[in-house]
């Protein structure tokens, strides 16, 4: 069988041959073609190149380079900075503090058996905050009582043997100083019972309590803590840039914004730290609140306090879209500058800027008199001329 496959087979020998050849010569051709410069498809030798890089046989380019310098005038809403006067004030956040705050303890150790009081309640002066087992301190008072009785007697028998010239004045003398040491052993006494009981130095509030009752506590050891409510106080951080400012502080009015109230109340300077915070470069200056009934008025409320010297400054105020940013990061404006009628043309100006609201920027290092584009400052180029926007205009 396979005999006859082949013998069939034969006479298409020649072919097969012709064929591969022929691809085979195919195949070096279009290795050797672009090795020699010339190209595959296309008319000449950089067709392919000519496709990336179409020519410009009419001078599109130089017309829109030449077109440039005629570009539209663009409209730019104009601003006069230097135009708006402002109250020379600055608002501070601040919080309610007591005159002062004290950490109340025994000046005597014992078990605490009464500590009547609850954190927040409001206390008069004198009313007992809490008490030790007094029954120690009761006994010990006993005792220092019979011993200055039975101290008296003695000096009384001494001073009459003395009296009768059958003992010495020395020993009267001896029984007189047991006598008087007697009664100093009784004060103490008599005053450890007494710093056996915290009192309310003053009209407060109780803030914390320190130490739990049934608990036995050492002399010094914070039982409760009091704010003073006498006098209520706001206390603010100024920076001490602006605090350096200040001349005559005697010119400086405090305001108030209180919660739940619709006016502001005025504040009386009381006192200011003399040195910065460790943190943030700041002075802490304390207010003082006029007698008001108003509730939950406590220490850690939230306050504003406007600060003003009762004058008017002029201010640079502009929108933050008029404020650009420099390839430095400094920030920058574009200044207008009058050329004929409405057309001018706009340069950049560095200046400084500071804000309160972080939608108004306050703006320094403008010359008098200068006018800033208002916004899309960003979309223009130094030296771009354009015209000022005066309105919507429609052509007939």
């Amino acid at each position: 069988m396979r005999y006859l496959v082949r013998s069939a087979l034969r006479p298409f020998r020649p072919v097969w041959r012709a064929f591969a050849l022929l691809l085979s010569l195919a195949a070096l051709a279009a290795l050797a073609l672009p090795a020699a410069g010339i190209a595959v498809f296309g008319n000449g030798p950089d067709t392919a190149s000519a496709r990336t890089a179409p020519s410009d046989p009419e001078g599109a380019t130089e017309r829109l380079q030449a077109a440039v310098p005629g570009e539209p005038v663009r409209a730019v809403r104009l601003i006069a900075p230097g135009a708006r006067i402002r109250p020379n004030e600055r608002a501070f956040y601040g919080r309610i503090v007591a005159r002062e705050t004290v950490d109340l303890s025994f000046e005597v150790s014992g078990e605490m058996t009464s500590f009547p009081v609850t954190e927040g309640e409001t206390i008069a002066r004198g009313q007992t905050l809490a008490s030790l087992d007094l029954d120690p301190f009761l006994r010990d008072v006993e005792r220092r009582e019979l011993l200055l009785e039975q101290a008296e007697r003695s000096l009384a028998r001494a001073q009459a043997l003395v009296a009768r010239n059958a003992s010495t004045r020395v020993q009267a003398e001896d029984a007189e100083t047991e006598r008087n040491l007697a009664d100093v052993e009784l004060r103490e006494a008599r005053e450890a019972l007494d710093d056996a009981v915290i009192r309310a130095p003053f009209d407060g509030l109780v803030a914390t309590r320190l130490t739990a009752n049934f608990t036995y506590v050492d002399p010094g050891e914070p039982v409760v803590r009091l704010h003073d409510m006498s006098e209520v106080r706001v206390e603010i951080d100024v920076p001490e840039r602006l605090f350096t400012r200040i001349g005559d502080r005697s010119t400086l009015r405090f305001q108030a914004l209180l919660p739940g109230h619709s006016q502001p109340v005025p504040l009386r300077l009381v006192e200011f730290h003399a040195q910065t915070a460790a943190v943030g470069q700041t002075y802490l200056v304390s207010l003082a609140l006029p007698p008001l009934d108003i509730p939950g008025l406590i220490p850690g409320v939230s306050v504003t306090v406007i600060a003003s010297t009762g004058g008017v400054e002029p201010t640079a105020i502009v929108p933050s879209s008029a404020v650009i940013v420099a390839a430095d990061r400094s920030p920058q404006v574009m200044l207008f500058q009058a050329l004929d009628g409405t057309l001018g043309i706009v340069e950049p100006a560095a200046v400084s800027v500071t804000t309160s609201t972080g939608t108004e920027l306050i703006v320094e290092g403008l010359p008098p008199g200068a006018e800033v584009v208002a916004a899309g400052a960003h979309l223009l180029r130094p030296g771009q001329t354009v015209r000022r926007y005066t309105g919507l205009e429609v052509d007939d």
